[in-house]
C-alpha cells in the first residue's frame, strides 16, 4: 500500500517489527514541555525511544529538562516556541525539520491561563488566551501538518480537559480560592472538535489526530478540602498524576494506535462516566 487511507505511515511501517508501543526513531515535539503535565510527557516519550523536542517560551526551563534527560542517556533538545507569534511557529517547524529531517509527532500540551470567572474575566484576557489556545494551536497543527503531509505520516495528540466535555462541579471549589476559569470550556471544547476536523482532513496523508482529556492534576499547593471533594466525586477515588496522562499520550503517538484517529480519550478516573 502506498500512503492512502488505511496504510501505515512511513515511520510506523519502519518500526512495525519492534514493540508497537515504542517511539524509536521518531522525532516528537511536546509544547509546554516544562509545565505540570509537560515534563512527564517529555520523560515518557524519551523513555519510549523518541528524540524529544521540548518547546516553550521559557527556554531556561526547557533546557534544564533536556540537559537532565541527555545526562540519563535519552535524546532531547530544547527549542524556543511562542504560540502567540506565527513567525515563531514557522521558525520552530523549520528548525526541527532542518535539524532532524522529520517531524513525526506533535503533542499540543501548551496552554495559556489568564482571567477568572465569567464575572471577572476581561476582554483582553480572552484575547490573550484565545490567541495561544486556539489560533496558536491551529497554526502549529497547520505548519507541522505540512511536513507530515510530505512524509505521508505523522501523529498529533492534543491535550484537552474534562472541562472541554462537561460543565464544572462548582461545589468542589467551595470554601477554597480555586475556581474554574471562564475561557477554559471554550478553548478545550474547541480543541476536541478541532481534533475531529483535522482527523477527517489529514487522514488521506496517513496523519492521525487524537485527543486526551485529563481530569484534575494533583499538586502540593491544592487545599485539602478541594482534594478531598474531588476524590469523593471520582470513581477511582483520587486526582490525576502526571504519569496517568503519559501512557495514553505515548500510546496515541505510537504505532500501537496506527488505526486510531479522531478519538477523544478521557483520562479522568471516571469523572465523566457519572
Amino acid at each position: 500500500m502506498d500512503g492512502g487511507p488505511g496504510a501505515l505511515g512511513a515511520a510506523e511501517a519502519n518500526h512495525a517489527t519492534n514493540s508497537p508501543f515504542r517511539l524509536d526513531g521518531l522525532v516528537s515535539v511536546v509544547t509546554g514541555g516544562a509545565g505540570l503535565y509537560g515534563v512527564g510527557l517529555v520523560e515518557a516519550m524519551a523513555a519510549a525511544g523518541a528524540t524529544v523536542v521540548i518547546a516553550s517560551r521559557d527556554t531556561a526551563a526547557t533546557e534544564a529538562v533536556a540537559a537532565r534527560l541527555c545526562s540519563e542517556g535519552r535524546s532531547a533538545v530544547a527549542v524556543e516556541l511562542d504560540l502567540a507569534d506565527e513567525a515563531s511557529i514557522v521558525r520552530f517547524r523549520d528548525h526541527v525539520v532542518a535539524e532532524f529531517g522529520r517531524f513525526d509527532v506533535l503533542v499540543n500540551n501548551a496552554v495559556t491561563r489568564r482571567g477568572g470567572t465569567i464575572d471577572t474575566v476581561t476582554f483582553d484576557d480572552l484575547l490573550a488566551t484565545t490567541t495561544v489556545n486556539f489560533a496558536g494551536l491551529l497554526t502549529i497543527c497547520r505548519y507541522a501538518g505540512e511536513q507530515m503531509k510530505r512524509q505521508r505520516s505523522g501523529a498529533i495528540v492534543n491535550v484537552s480537559s474534562i472541562y472541554g466535555m462537561v460543565g464544572p462541579q462548582l461545589e468542589v471549589y467551595e470554601g477554597t480560592p480555586l475556581y474554574n476559569p471562564a475561557y477554559y470550556a471554550f478553548d478545550k471544547g474547541g480543541m476536541i472538535n478541532l481534533t475531529r476536523h483535522l482527523a477527517a482532513d489529514y487522514g488521506r496523508w496517513g496523519i492521525r489526530v487524537n485527543c486526551v482529556s485529563p481530569g484534575g492534576l494533583h499538586t502540593p499547593d491544592q487545599p485539602a478540602s478541594f482534594v478531598e471533594a474531588y476524590r469523593r466525586r471520582t470513581p477511582l477515588g483520587r486526582m490525576a498524576t502526571g504519569a496517568d496522562l503519559a501512557g495514553p499520550v505515548v500510546f496515541l503517538a505510537s504505532p500501537a494506535a496506527a488505526y486510531v484517529t479522531g478519538v477523544n480519550l478521557p483520562v479522568d478516573g471516571g469523572w465523566t462516566a457519572i
